[in-house]
């Protein structure tokens, strides 16, 4: 147990993880060791960022003077390429693995697996970073933008950016033309970076033809650079598009470019968020910030060591994967995967293969991809060996306690730290979660946990007032943060409006949340996403969530039907587990089950099976789609589903529905 002696320890001593690791305290005395974090102020993050290397240090640690445009370590200057990538190659990792990759493919056993040195990383990001600046100009104050599959060009072309301070924006390889079109016009992006096509469930996405789409709408893009990655054929418009292998030969391969001395509070990505409505919003992420945000939770919540494998599964176009694929793990020098990608293709122990191939030691995945796995049945993870892991954690959505306790069991082997991460886009790296690195509080099926140190969270009524524990109510951000946004990219009073409007003075993330006495948050989803039934406020997650905790049921969508008398009501879309059938009674039998678990006000007008759900390739349901569908309105754009056909199920399913109605 960690004494009190240890408490009053300097922060730089206190949170090295070679005095902690593998410290469990009470909930207590983590919650005594944050608040003292917090009287600390910007000065405990001073302490943080005093590990990483700055070529200048900073002159002030936060800048107030404007709020809410809160900038960090002012002054200081950084660059985010030569800390992944200049530090290690030019150390004693210089010759460690940075990235194995693997493709897609497959035909008994992966075709395609490459692995790539820190001191490789390090050539290959210079000749990059030369050819941007040498045969495109491109420099400090400029953008550019990224389409690109899960393929080593796509870190490397983020890190070769961030040398030159070019800003750059990650376009989601499955997002659409229109889509691509309105985020390079928005950044007024310079060059565009894609592929030929990309590896998608043994199909061949068309990126260069999209693109060429897009590009009848864009207005500043001149120039485009196409990786070969499938070798088809694509049309080339001369003066505009040039193969990168082309270009990139006449580059000397011992290249080199200077790394740019940005400031601290410079911009270092773009990345668009899009809700169910409005135009996508550009999240500009400083350098200095971030990267230490990063720092402390890829030491804190991931205990990442020297000798770890560590596998982020989501995509790099999301921000999961710009934070704990590209910039965190490699910033501290660890071995990482990358794959390219369906986690269950071709068959549905694809993911559990490469952590068994590759010994996968630290694993951070989706709880939507959990439940999909769940769906599949354990004997797809009991073939393999997965004792290398010894430490996962979740990310995306709220954990269910069924599937935690699931994977747990199956991969954890009830004996590993399982954490489940709150985050999002806006906040740049992990807020919420358990830290096995540092002060590791008990686990608990279902949790976050708490606020890591520095950090000050609470949940708020209409009234922007604390709530009294156990009561729901609004997630909010109550101080500043290494790691926050600078702005949303040329609309900074949207992002007054959205974000610091609700509660003054208080960054509001949109999502529901109870904190619990042991001052652990249970985030309940986004707070658009409820149901008012008979005046009641539902929140989708928690139905979905009591439907999981049901033996038969993997995956669920909740989404709210109108209704004339209660004024809306839930229907529910449900995938059952492997081996489980339907049964005439388990519709009521489910009812029954959600209403006891939940209470009498969750009414269902009704419970429909289907074996697929509208999801991202990134793994989250799309629940505007599934709305759309059940209360026949228009769906609008489903370029980025992993599988349209799963539209036409919940279409089918909702005929034959109507169908019994008619005959009954």
């Amino acid at each position: 147990m960690t004494t009190q002696e240890e408490i009053n320890l300097p922060f730089n001593e206190m949170i090295e993880p070679k005095l902690l690791r593998h410290r469990v305290v009470s909930p207590q005395l983590y919650s005594e060791i944050h608040k003292r974090s917090l009287d600390q102020g910007p000065q405990f993050w001073e302490s943080v960022a005093r590990e990483l290397d700055w070529f200048k240090p900073w002159e002030k640690t936060l800048d107030d003077s404007n709020p809410p445009f809160y900038k960090w370590f002012v002054g200081g200057e950084v660059n985010a390429s030569y800390l992944t990538v200049d530090r290690h190659a030019n150390g004693w990792r210089r010759n460690k693995v940075a990235l194995i990759w693997e493709g897609e493919p497959w035909s008994d056993g992966p075709k395609e697996v490459k692995k790539l040195t820190y001191l490789d990383l390090y050539r290959e990001v210079n000749r990059v970073a030369y050819l941007l600046k040498e045969e495109y100009g491109l420099g400090k104050g400029d953008t550019m933008g990224i389409y690109l599959p899960m393929i080593p060009e796509l870190p490397i072309f983020m890190l070769a950016a961030a040398r030159l301070g070019v800003a750059f924006t990650v376009v989601f390889s499955g997002f659409s033309a229109q889509a691509v079109a309105d985020r390079m016009n928005d950044a007024e992006a310079k060059l565009l970076v894609t592929a030929d096509g990309g590896w998608r469930r043994g199909k061949v996405v068309p990126l260069k033809d999209i693109v060429d789409k897009a590009l009848e709408s864009t207005k500043t893009i001149r120039n485009v650079l196409v990786v070969r990655r499938t070798g088809q054929e694509v049309r080339m418009e001369k003066g505009r598009d040039r193969y990168l292998h082309e270009v990139l030969s006449k580059v000397p391969q011992n290249a080199y470019v200077e790394p740019e001395r940005v400031k601290s509070e410079d911009p270092l990505y773009i990345l668009y968020t899009s809700g169910t409505t409005g135009k996508p919003k550009g999240i500009v992420h400083g350098v200095g910030g971030y990267m230490t945000l990063l720092h402390a939770t890829m030491k804190w919540a991931f205990d990442i060591r020297d000798e770890d494998v560590f596998w982020c599964t989501a995509d790099i176009g999301w921000v999961t994967g710009h934070s704990y694929i590209v910039f965190g793990p490699l910033m501290e020098g660890a071995t990482e995967v990358l794959y390219e990608g369906a986690l269950d293709y071709p068959e549905p122990d694809r993911w559990v293969s490469i952590v068994e191939r590759h010994n996968v030691s630290v694993l951070y995945t989706s709880p939507t991809a959990i439940r999909t796995f769940m769906k599949y049945g354990e004997q797809w993870i009991t073939k393999h060996d997965v004792s290398s892991v010894r430490l996962m954690h979740s990310v995306g959505e709220p954990i269910n306690p069924e599937a935690w306790r699931w994977f747990f069991k199956l991969v954890g082997k009830e004996r590993i730290p399982f954490g489940s991460t709150w985050w999002m886009t806006e906040t740049g790296g992990i807020l919420i979660t358990i830290t096995p690195g540092s002060y590791m509080v008990p686990m608990k099926p279902g949790t976050n946990g708490p606020p890591i140190l520095g950090v000050a969270a609470n949940v708020y009524n209409d009234e922007g007032k604390p709530v009294p524990e156990e009561t729901k109510g609004y997630l909010v951000i109550e101080r500043p943060w290494p790691g926050m946004p600078l702005t949303i990219h040329r609309d900074p009073e949207r992002y007054v409006k959205v974000y610091w409007s609700k509660f003054p003075g208080t960054f509001y993330v949109g999502d529901y949340a109870v904190k619990d006495k042991d001052g652990y948050f249970w985030i309940l989803g986004r707070a658009d996403e409820v149901l008012k039934i008979a005046g009641h406020r539902i929140g989708t997650y928690e139905l979905e969530s009591a439907l999981i905790q049901h033996p038969a049921v993997a995956e669920a969508a909740v989404v709210g039907v109108p209704d004339p008398v209660r004024g809306e009501v839930a229907e529910a879309f449900v995938i059952l587990r492997g081996g489980t059938s339907v049964r005439p009674e388990l519709k009521e039998e489910l009812v029954k089950f959600v209403r006891e678990n939940y209470g009498p006000i969750a009414v269902f007008r009704e419970i429909h099976f289907v074996n697929k759900l509208p999801k991202t390739r990134s793994g989250k349901i799309m629940r505007r789609v599934v709305r759309a569908v059940a209360t026949g309105s228009e769906v609008g754009d489903i370029t980025s589903l992993e599988d349209e056909a799963s539209v036409e199920e919940i279409r089918k399913a909702l005929q034959e529905f109507k169908e019994e109605l008619k005959r009954t």
